[in-house]
């Protein structure tokens, strides 16, 4: 069995090589070839597109691969969703696909626009909206740089980001919403019906949900006397409820727990105080609920 996977080439390839990396997966790239290496024997790598990869997933080139629910919404893509996974470019969120004009302009909301000009590469995505929002207007496709296009060559744009930063650089406001996309595992229809193809797709589903639960947590484990004990839980925040063990000396247990690294330096500190010894901090590459 060989599992034809799609990794998304450009601005998501590096976030989904090293998510990968967390779940235990060693991709090797190269700018010289759209196959890169992988090394799991029931895996063959291919880097498309994000834009394209729902089709080709679609049409059984792939057996799956990772993009946007956006390019899927685009693209209309018959395919089977099977993990969300929440990353992006810069960061481990949602983006919005946003509908921006000109901070000098009077457009205020999308019924201004009526009988005006939108660029985006959303273009199927765009038009539904319009017709949701009963407006007509004429959406042009951009081949990039969208951002600099109005007052001159558009009216607004249609665009996605993370952070608005891009935008208010090139002086444009956001006045809408048009959706909400993340990442998301998908698999062809014929694919997921293949036992084999979908034991290993719900194998990776497993080892990339567990890494992506690991992001931003740290193991922590330390010995306590039992007398302290209760000082220490009471300073310990845990994804759920801490480990407890006897060591070899009854008086004293060890406890192993799960934080929120951003929480460590304050929280080490206290444990300290109430008694722990023997404190160490440890990453962690997945968390498997």
């Amino acid at each position: 069995m060989k599992l034809k996977l799609g990794i998304p080439k450009g601005s998501l390839e590096n976030a989904t090589v090293e998510l990968f990396r967390r779940a235990g997966f060693a991709i090797t790239t190269s700018s010289r070839s759209y196959f890169p290496g992988i090394d799991d024997p029931e895996i063959e790598c291919m880097l498309i597109r994000a834009q394209e990869m729902a089709r080709y997933v679609e049409d059984g080139i792939l057996d799956a691969g990772l993009t946007g629910r956006d390019w899927i919404e685009e693209n209309e893509a018959g395919v089977i969703a099977v993990a969300d996974l929440i990353y992006a470019k810069q960061s481990f969120g949602k983006v919005r696909w946003v509908l921006a004009v000109p901070e000098a302009s009077q457009f205020h909301s999308v019924k201004d626009l009526e009988g005006k000009i939108i660029a985006t590469e959303l273009v199927a995505t765009t038009k539904r909206y319009l017709a949701r929002n009963g407006v007509t207007a004429k959406v042009e496709f951009s081949w990039g740089a969208t951002e600099v296009k109005p007052p001159v060559l558009a009216d607004a744009i249609v665009e996605v980001t993370e952070t608005g930063s891009s935008l208010r650089a090139n002086k444009l406001k956001i006045i809408d919403t048009v959706m909400e996309s993340n990442t998301q595992l998908i698999a062809n229809k014929e694919s997921w019906a293949d036992a084999a193809k979908r034991r290993k797709l719900e194998d990776i589903r497993m080892l990339l949900e567990g890494a992506m639960n690991a992001l931003g947590k740290v193991g922590l484990m330390l010995n306590v006397h039992k007398n302290d004990l209760a000082a220490v839980l009471g300073v310990l925040p845990a994804l759920k409820r801490p480990t407890i063990s006897h060591l070899s000396d009854e008086e004293w247990l060890a406890v192993n727990t799960i934080l929120d690294e951003s929480t460590v330096r304050d929280i080490i500190p206290r444990l300290k105080q109430a008694g722990a010894q023997g404190i160490v901090e440890y990453p962690l590459n997945k968390i498997v609920l």
